[in-house]
């Protein structure tokens, strides 16, 4: 028997229920789900263990991969820049950094970076795994190529490529690579335990996660868009154990966190630029990420898609939230952040055990759906 641990406001019991019947498969090992409404932290619970073999319990203070949910803090990283003037959204890339210029990519914008239009999901040079680690070669081999298709005409999910192509847009505004400026200016006052190049002290409390079958690739067209992106280099989620991971910047996909950190962060959204008696972007600045960059069927997920800036909005498609002013992204195999600013809630699920989902699975739906019943 599971046993639920952590924190429930009275009139969220649901949730906690929601979140135990997760675990009643056998699937679920281990996972955390947290919920800040109105200002207040109304659900922090966790349950279940760290390793496959249930041998070691999850704890309060567990973290682990939680891939492209690690999108969600650079997205936060680009509106506080915008916000205070250090760039524009719709800036031209090669404004700040002039070698993307090249083959044709005069036109692309920091928009586009966002929200998958650059055109860039991709690496055109043959890579290896390892290569992740190294932050130059990667984002200097993309600034080479030419995009894979006319920039701003179509979202293609740009999985990995995105967090070396923000990256390196904030590291020429502000000097600082992506994971120190977001460390210095929303992890650190908040006392938030969320990582973009996790440090050695943080090992002892990481759950490796728990890969997924392989992304199905046989038999499909390798020219393809799709297959392009997710073959080279081939992504093993076991790779995520590794030090070199953990170490670098790889800031779409290798963030470390657990529901607590990842909603603390970005209840920033949801509560319109302020958590935990911070301002750290104006509302003006939040509303931003509502501006429709892309909608259609996204050239790499093959599954319709509406992006704001960077984050994912509420569509037909994708019903996040009863409310129309609410965002979302997910990461490999099932973490979710879903904030919504009229209800002034934000919803973190995070979990080891991964499932077939490349932007998440249908887990997290259950304890989502509970919160939306309990705030009313």
């Amino acid at each position: 028997m599971v046993q639920l641990n952590g924190h429930v406001k009275a009139g969220f019991e649901k949730v906690g229920e929601a979140f135990l019947a997760n675990f009643d498969g056998g699937f679920e090992v281990g996972a955390s789900v947290c919920v800040v409404h109105e200002g207040e932290t109304v659900v922090d619970i966790w349950a279940g263990h760290t390793d496959e073999t249930r041998t070691a319990e999850w704890q309060g203070d567990t973290i682990t991969n939680v891939w492209s949910s690690t999108k969600t803090m650079m997205f936060l990283v680009l509106l506080e820049l915008a916000d205070k003037g250090a760039l524009s959204l719709h800036d031209p890339v090669h404004l700040h950094w002039p070698e993307f210029a090249a083959n044709g990519k005069e036109s692309v914008t920091v928009a586009h970076l966002m929200a998958h239009t650059a055109g860039l999901p991709g690496w055109d040079r043959p890579l290896r795994p390892s290569d992740f680690y190294d932050h130059d070669l990667c984002a200097g081999a993309l600034a080479e190529q030419a995009p894979w298709w006319e920039p701003g005409t179509a979202s293609g999910y740009h999985a990995i490529s995105q967090g070396y192509l923000i990256g390196e847009v904030v590291r020429r505004v502000t000097g600082m690579s992506l994971g120190t400026y977001f460390r210095t200016t929303f992890a650190g006052p908040l006392g938030a335990d969320f990582h973009i190049g996790t440090p050695a002290e943080c090992d002892p409390r990481i759950s490796n996660v728990i890969p997924p079958e392989p992304l199905a690739l046989a038999g499909a067209d390798p020219a393809s868009i799709a297959v392009r992106t997710f073959s080279n280099p081939g992504m093993n989620a076991a790779q995520s154990w590794e030090t070199g991971w953990r170490r670098c910047e790889s800031a779409a996909a290798n963030g470390h966190g657990n529901a607590r950190s990842l909603a603390l962060v970005q209840s920033i959204v949801s509560h319109g630029g302020e958590a935990a008696g911070h301002r750290f972007i104006s509302e003006a600045g939040v509303e931003k990420l509502f501006e429709v960059q892309a909608e259609g069927t996204d050239l790499v997920l093959g599954m319709p898609a509406k992006f704001g800036m960077g984050y994912g909005l509420n569509t037909v498609h994708t019903p996040i939230s009863p409310n129309p002013r609410a965002c979302y992204w997910g990461g490999w195999g099932g973490s979710l952040i879903v904030n919504d600013l009229d209800a002034r809630m934000t919803f973190a699920y995070v979990m080891n055990r991964m499932g077939a989902g490349t932007v998440g699975d249908t887990r997290s739906a259950g304890p989502l759906m509970a919160t939306y019943a309990a705030i009313g």
